[in-house]
């Protein structure tokens, strides 16, 4: 019988994480890091795909969300994955991130490339840092609906989310469809704007949307909303690596139809663009067809066999 994902508390950067892993501890580490509104669960065809395959994967629930701790403080999450790569001893780790995950890793391999072995962000580019343009500054231009800017003020959007069922919720972002940079109409909550498919897609099943209404039931939406309260203190800290480069080999996957992808500043140009490959230049694109933006479930057999031969091709397989 296949060993079953065991979950554990690790103390790390001050806070308790929740992590999730399974495969042979003597197996190249992997670090799958997950986004907004996800838990470790985003990464359970991978965390089984790959442990399959000789690799120890390790997924925690970020600080925040779900099991671990949900201190105040959203500034020091890439030392929250130092500390968990400290803890599990190896020199080197394949790390992958999606969405706010994503941001993290992009982040992690400037700050400590020499920890990673490999990198693959999912969704989300690396964006370099403006020199004199705050992130918020920037949303500033796409008015009060769009949802990051909707999510500053301290219990606007928890009150507006507490207007529905948790599971609602749920279902509002991880089954969306919009390919716009979910802006809602004047006077309106981004929660509210968001709908919900008339029938549940094949990728997910109604239980496992329930696993993530539990958590979230439990855990609140606080901790996870403080990450996009965090960004202009995150552009702050990221002053002196504004000139980097992202140097560890690097693959980018998203889907076609992803969100933000649209327009002429859209992701889809940007991620054509020159810019991105020369921020990036031992770089990999990876544009799978009828994706959105939780690219890793909807099209969790792709999504895993792409991980499976980049990792492999860096080598330390056990197979």
């Amino acid at each position: 019988m296949a060993r079953e994902v065991r979950e554990q508390r690790i103390k790390t950067n001050g806070v308790w994480l929740n992590v999730a892993e399974k495969g042979d501890n003597g197996g190249p580490l992997v670090l799958l890091l997950h986004g907004f509104p996800e838990t470790w669960f985003s990464w359970r065809h991978q965390i089984d795909f790959l442990s399959g395959h000789g690799y120890h994967v390790v997924a925690p629930d970020l600080r925040g969300y779900a099991d671990s701790d949900s201190p105040p403080s959203h500034d020091h999450l890439v030392a929250d994955v130092i500390g968990l790569l400290d803890h599990y001893g190896t020199a080197q780790a394949f790390v992958a991130g999606h969405d706010w995950g994503a941001t993290i890793g992009w982040s992690l391999c400037l700050f400590r490339p020499d920890l990673v072995k490999g990198f693959i962000s999912l969704s989300v580019p690396y964006f370099p840092r403006h020199p004199n343009l705050k992130p918020l500054e920037f949303f500033k231009s796409f008015g009060d609906g769009l949802y990051i800017s909707q999510f500053q003020k301290p219990g606007r959007a928890e009150a507006a989310f507490a207007k529905h069922d948790i599971l609602t919720v749920i279902k509002k972002f991880l089954l969306t469809t919009r390919t716009d940079y979910l802006v809602a109409p004047p006077d309106t909550e981004i929660i509210d704007d968001l709908e919900i498919p008339s029938t549940i897609p094949d990728w997910i099943t109604d239980d496992e949307l329930q696993v993530y209404a539990d958590k979230f039931q439990r855990s609140g939406f606080t901790g996870p909303l403080n990450y996009y309260r965090a960004m202009d203190l995150n552009w702050e800290i990221m002053a002196p690596w504004q000139d980097s480069k992202i140097v560890v080999p690097t693959m980018f996957i998203f889907g076609d139809k992803d969100n933000g992808n649209e327009g002429e500043h859209g992701k889809m140009q940007y991620v054509k663009g020159e810019m991105f490959k020369s921020l990036v230049p031992n770089l990999e694109i990876t544009v799978i067809e009828d994706g959105h933006h939780f690219i890793q479930q909807e099209k969790s057999k792709r999504v895993s066999e792409e991980m499976l031969s980049f990792f492999n091709k860096l080598g330390n397989t056990s197979e």
